[in-house]
């Protein structure tokens, strides 16, 4: 764990309408700058910076929070590396030994290491790729497909030497070792006696792949020759740098272009984005692979609304859509479908027949259920009941995703209208068959931000006041049964949080260190109430919230008593002594209404 006095000094030194204002434009606003929000498209600016609190946040998207929490959305990084990337930023020295908890301070060594052997070693590729000999059949390849030096630069294409140990020999002799190169993956251990190991990548195209800052961390290689008996591409095995559902190829270059269009174009493969791209069509990327997963598809949501699938026209394209749906959909993004001509991807497409015939593909693309329906409805007899069951258990397995109950009538109204059956009798075939209509989550697959609930009104005030006024903070822990009035209440557990964090309510930087160290979902909550303004009269709202938390709890204790008072075989004197406290409790809420209703007249 990094130390609490580290992340102070780092966000003590880093103002955010400088970080902020490093990537969008910043317009002043009063007291707050404004500007687009980075993370969505919109035309009305909803994105304010609030220099006193040193916070952000969006009130289109909803996203917001701290400095750190800026660097990690924006650039995509983990906790520890935005806290490092702004320390660099204002040139700020931090010993190794803060950052050290257990075994993690030797796994970022090794992670710097791998970073700077994948550059190295992207270089070295492009150099092969220009002026080795060998690799004319790489550059002829490039050529015929419509990439010339300059593309190829620009995309730090390279070549893999026809040798087993060129990679492995050049990288020792500039100071790298054989366990780094193991753990980048670029080198082989054989699987034998010896042990000896070969270079992963041999005799192919080499496509680097980045991260969202543009750093290299792995590599997917292209075999040369059409009638090779190798595998048609080769790709790094996951690294300590490389999660392969966890990265989109293109991204870093296609963000702004996605974020201005609202709308992402996924293609199968990486040589067909880059022909898309230097068409001019910015809006691209791919999958390391064919189907999307659910840590991809919250990348894309960051960026875009709307989704395009646009792969290879041949069954295992149209298979990858519709395994993609899945995370996509769960997402909340919209889906897509383009249509490839026969025989055609959009390299080819655009290479063949110009731009603007792949343009026309994509604003003709179809909505993903009227292609699933098309692509089903030809593989199944629906002449018959068998398969009319067998089609209603394949589109169920995708309308069950749809949460959206207006969204769901209309697909079961297409799929209804496509067997040629009214929708009841659809939803019987689907009854014994399909979770069509469960509540339950559809997997067990986790998500990247859990939901935390909303505390209530009351709980949400005291939480703004303990996060930007000390006087109240210091009000709310003289209380001496603070602990437990707020175990008992709903939201009470992060107001409880709040005030037994070791934070000064009037300094940004410790509020910001304590909420970096918060699960997202809490930091999310708590960085949206930190951002609301002080009410004018701070003690009157605090003692009045502070009655509102006692009336909540004496409301739902005399609730129990009286669901008591309602159950069978209650014996007649327990009746009477749960009417009692009844009353007694009644009388109190009598109290307490008087008490707020008095400090109210004083605002």
């Amino acid at each position: 764990m990094i130390p609490q006095e580290t992340i102070e000094r780092v966000a003590a030194a880093n103002d955010i309408v400088e970080v902020i204002g490093a990537h969008v434009s910043l317009k002043r606003m009063g007291a707050r700058f404004r500007a687009l929000c980075p993370f969505h498209k919109e035309k009305t600016p909803s994105f304010y910076v609030d220099p006193q609190r040193q916070t952000y946040k969006c009130f289109g998207c909803g996203v917001g929070g701290t400095v750190f929490k800026f660097v990690m959305a924006y650039e995509n990084l983990d906790f520890p590396s935005a806290v490092r990337r702004l320390a660099e930023r204002v040139n700020l020295p931090l010993a190794e030994a803060e950052f050290r908890g257990g075994d993690s301070d030797p796994a970022f060594q090794l992670k710097r290491r791998l970073l700077s052997l994948h550059a190295e070693a992207a270089d070295w590729f492009q150099r092969h790729l220009m002026k080795s000999p060998e690799a004319q059949p790489a550059r002829d390849y490039l050529k015929g497909r419509g990439i010339d030096r300059e593309v190829a630069a620009s995309w730090k294409l390279g070549y893999a030497p026809n040798a087993w140990d060129g990679l492995r020999d050049w990288a020792i002799g500039n100071g790298y070792t054989m366990d780094e190169l193991v753990a980048g993956g670029l080198v082989v251990v054989k699987d034998d006696a010896k042990r000896g190991t070969y270079d992963r990548f041999r005799d192919r195209l080499m496509i680097p792949i980045g991260n969202e800052q543009g750093e290299t961390i792995a590599f997917s290689g292209r075999v040369l020759a059409a009638e090779a008996q190798a595998a048609k591409y080769v790709n790094s095995p996951e690294t300590p740098l490389f999660t392969k559902g966890a990265v989109l190829f293109g991204l870093h270059r296609a963000r702004r272009a996605i974020i201005e269009a609202g709308c992402a174009i996924v293609c199968e493969g990486q040589l067909d984005l880059i022909a898309a791209f230097e068409a001019g069509i910015e809006n691209v990327t791919a999958p390391q692979g064919t189907a999307f997963t659910s840590r991809q598809a919250t990348l894309l949501r960051r960026c875009a609304e709307e989704v395009i699938l646009c792969f290879d026209a041949d069954a295992a394209g149209q298979q990858a859509a519709e395994r993609s749906f899945a995370a996509l959909l769960e997402a909340n993004l919209t889906v897509r479908v383009a249509s490839m001509p026969p025989g055609e991807d959009p390299d080819s497409l655009i290479r063949s027949r110009g731009a603007d015939a792949f343009r026309e593909r994509i604003a003709q693309a179809r909505d993903f259920f009227d292609f699933q329906i098309e692509r089903l409805g030809g593989t199944f007899d629906l002449g018959t009941a068998r398969g009319q069951a067998a089609f209603a258990r394949r589109m169920a397995e995708s309308v069950r995703l749809v949460g959206d109950p207006l969204l769901r009538e209309a697909v079961v109204g297409k799929i209804s209208a496509r067997l040629g059956l009214p929708a009841e009798r659809f939803r019987e075939l689907l009854v014994a068959k399909t979770r069509l209509y469960a509540t339950e989550p559809a997997d067990d697959r986790p998500t990247e931000l859990s939901v935390v609930e909303r505390p209530a009104v009351a709980v949400s005030q005291l939480i703004t006041l303990a996060l930007q006024h000390e006087e109240s903070r210091r009000w709310m822990l003289a209380q001496p049964d603070w602990r437990e009035r707020l175990r008992r209440v709903r939201g009470g557990e992060l107001l409880a949080r709040v005030l037994g964090a070791r934070l000064t309510a009037s300094d940004s930087a410790s509020t910001n260190a304590f909420l970096s160290s918060l699960p997202p979902g809490e930091e999310q909550v708590l960085a949206d109430l930190g951002f609301n303004e002080v009410p004018a009269h701070p003690a009157h709202v605090l003692e009045d919230c502070w009655l509102g938390l006692e009336e909540e709890e004496l409301v739902a204790r005399r609730e129990a008593f009286q669901a008591r008072m309602r159950a069978p075989n209650v014996a007649l004197e327990e009746t009477w002594n749960l009417n009692q406290q009844v009353l007694d409790l009644q009388n109190r809420l009598t109290d307490i209404a008087r008490l707020r209703s008095s400090r109210r007249g004083l605002d």
